[in-house]
């Protein structure tokens, strides 16, 4: 159990808790939100010992291994793949005492370690080790790559997998999908579930909280407030009370005739697709999602150019990539695109398949290949890269680098302009430099939305905004009148501002009839397929000639792994047959045709539904996990041959 009573902490001037309290109990999984700078990360370092409260007490249930993301990453020269086990202190101390007890020729130190090792479950580490990388983006090839190869994203994939991989009881995550796309945070969304521990996870991504927790901690002016529940359910609980309020009853009405608005715009569009028909869906929650932030501090607008062109851009018979020293480097082959007034387009694909390329090529960036580029007569790019506040100058002001892009404006039109993206009073003047990743974000979003494009081309725009910024800009873009292509790993931005999605996989970009679910279905199945693949090549790879005393002696050391690898399998298998067990009562439950049409046992209906899709989840995994068992243990049994 986690409990904090009567806290108080005070960083130099700034409050941060007065008199909270909190309690957790072992299992929960509690996502942490509120505004930034609020004291959330402060809350990491308390439970962590590495900051003491002012006042008051921090308890916590005894023997707990707390896993806790390290910001830097060191070791660069060590295989990725070594570094996430280097992660189990315990596991790599029993194999160094193994190697020294086998140089000593202690046999019954020898044998105690094993029994060691095989209690730690060291014998699967390394397939575990490896498919925690895979599942976040990394290919087999990689695996035995130095960390120093990667970039710096990267590198913090590499710290997160090393991070989950470590024993724990409690995990503490910080905005862990800041460098993620949206495969990986499918897949690191899926593990969290499973994840038997307290999580307590900080995020801004509304749709990865609604499906992780199950609490929802928010900071609210120095006092830490619990709501039972994914982000959803407290946004509705946190809108009700908001309501009571009257205070703030202009400030709703304004906002709810604004969600009117939009609701208008887009209401007879839902019969295009599938996709609309779920965004449809999501404006129902507006009205809600309004009140829970009408105290927000972001309100902006992104107006578009007063004129536009028809097509505003095309690419005919495009092929886009690189050029290097070592040749030319081809992502996307014979692009044939024409990008319309009013198009709202959302960009879906394997990590590495050229999103971003498609987007550099389109800004004019990234010089084509070979075909054409051709741009409409009123063309007026914005573009929002992913890596956009490194281009920002570190000793100016958000008011200089605004008047730098309209020296004739008036003073007091871009301090109103800030102000919409959270600059308020002296904060237009103060140095960037100074600035946080999420204030730094925030300003280079309104240097795009000064120029007034007419296409707005965004790359992953929400890394490092708190919820409240991406709820101001979601909003933002589903009122913006001109055409949006949007990278984004944040599906309720991608649900609330895209009408249609483009698939950008195996070297071509086609328009992908479905929605993110159908997404979600697609990446799965290709998935499998892969590791059928995979498994077929292994099969027909004829088997390489080896010493036959060599290879005694290896099966000799690597027979007493097979148990335990079997023992895995068949827990899984067991597992497997338990949850399709499980699963085949709620679908019979849900094959009752009354089930949807008493209005009574409409909460019965919704627990179904709910319980189908984790169990379901539940299975997908748990079949993934038998697929790297048995093909591990096929590959030993083979070697003992």
């Amino acid at each position: 159990m986690i409990a904090l009573r009567h806290l108080s902490l005070q960083r130099g001037t700034l409050k941060l808790f007065e008199n909270a309290e909190l309690t957790l109990h072992d299992g929960h999984k509690a996502g942490i939100v509120g505004p930034n700078g609020a004291g959330k990360s402060s809350l990491f370092q308390l439970l962590l010992g590495e900051l003491a409260p002012d006042k008051g007490e921090v308890e916590m249930s005894g023997g707990q291994r707390i896993a806790h993301m390290d910001q830097e990453v060191g070791v660069l020269d060590r295989a990725i793949v070594d570094y996430v086990l280097d992660g189990d202190h315990e596991l790599r101390e029993t194999e160094r005492a193994l190697e020294q007890s086998r140089t000593e020729d202690d046999v019954h130190r020898e044998a105690h370690l094993h029994g060691r090792i095989e209690a730690l479950d060291g014998y699967s580490a390394r397939a575990r080790a490896s498919q925690l990388l895979v599942g976040l983006g990394f290919e087999q090839a990689d695996l035995e790559r130095p960390l120093a190869d990667f970039s710096g994203g990267w590198r913090m994939r590499v710290n997160l997998a090393r991070t989950l991989f470590m024993p724990s009881d409690l995990l503490l995550l910080d905005e862990p999908t800041n460098h993620l796309d949206l495969d990986a945070l499918l897949w690191l969304e899926q593990w969290l579930i499973r994840y038997p521990g307290t999580l307590l996870l900080i995020s801004h991504d509304r749709d990865f909280l609604d499906a992780v927790c199950d609490h929802i901690v928010h900071f609210d002016h120095g006092q830490l407030v619990t709501y039972r529940g994914n982000y959803t359910l407290f946004e509705h609980t946190r809108a009700e009370k908001l309501a009571q309020q009257q205070a703030e009853a202009a400030k709703q009405q304004a906002r709810r005739e604004e969600i009117e608005r939009f609701v208008a715009r887009f209401r007879y569009k839902a019969t295009k697709a599938r996709q609309a028909q779920s965004r449809l869906k999501m404006l129902e929650r507006m009205e809600t999602i309004a009140v829970a932030h009408v105290d927000s501090p972001f309100h902006f607008s992104l107006p578009a150019a007063d004129k536009t062109s028809n097509p505003l851009l095309v690419l005919d018979e495009a092929n886009l990539g690189y050029r290097s020293e070592t040749g030319v480097h081809v992502q996307l082959e014979q692009v044939r695109l024409s990008l319309m007034p009013g198009q709202r387009i959302g960009l879906l694909g394997p990590n590495g398949a050229g999103k971003s390329t498609l987007i550099k090529s389109l800004t004019g960036e990234l010089p084509l290949l070979s075909g054409q580029r051709i741009p409409g007569e009123n063309l007026v790019i914005g573009y929002f890269a992913q890596h956009q506040i490194e281009g920002l100058d570190l000793s100016a002001t958000p008011f200089l680098h605004v008047q730098r892009l309209s020296p004739g404006e008036s003073d007091q039109s871009i301090r109103n302009f800030l102000g919409g993206f959270g600059f308020h009073g002296d904060d237009v003047f103060g140095e960037v430099g100074r600035f946080s990743g999420g204030e730094k974000a925030r300003l280079a979003l309104a240097l795009v939305a000064w120029q007034k494009p007419n296409l707005l081309l965004l790359d992953e725009p929400t890394n490092h905004l708190d919820l409240e910024m991406r709820e101001a800009l979601t909003e933002a873009l589903a009122s913006f009148e001109g055409t949006v292509i949007v990278v984004s790993h944040d599906r309720h931005l991608l649900r609330a501002t895209v009408d249609e999605f483009w698939r950008v996989a195996d070297h071509r970009v086609t328009p992908f009839d479905g929605d993110l679910e159908d997404y979600r279905i697609w990446l799965k199945a290709r998935l499998e397929a892969t590791r059928r693949e995979t498994r077929d090549e292994k099969r027909e790879a004829a088997p390489p000639r080896v010493d036959r005393k060599a290879e005694r002696r290896a099966a000799a050391e690597r027979r007493d792994r097979l148990r335990p690898l079997k023992r895995e399998r068949d827990r899984i298998e067991k597992r497997m047959s338990d949850i399709e067990a499980s699963l085949g009562e709620v679908e019979a439950q849900l094959a009752d045709a009354e089930l949807y049409t008493d209005s009574a046992r409409k909460e019965e209906l919704t627990e179904a539904l709910t319980r189908q899709g984790e169990l379901q989840s539940q299975l997908d995994t748990l079949e993934q996990q038998w697929l790297a068992a048995e093909e591990e243990l096929e590959q030993l049994e083979r070697t003992l041959r």
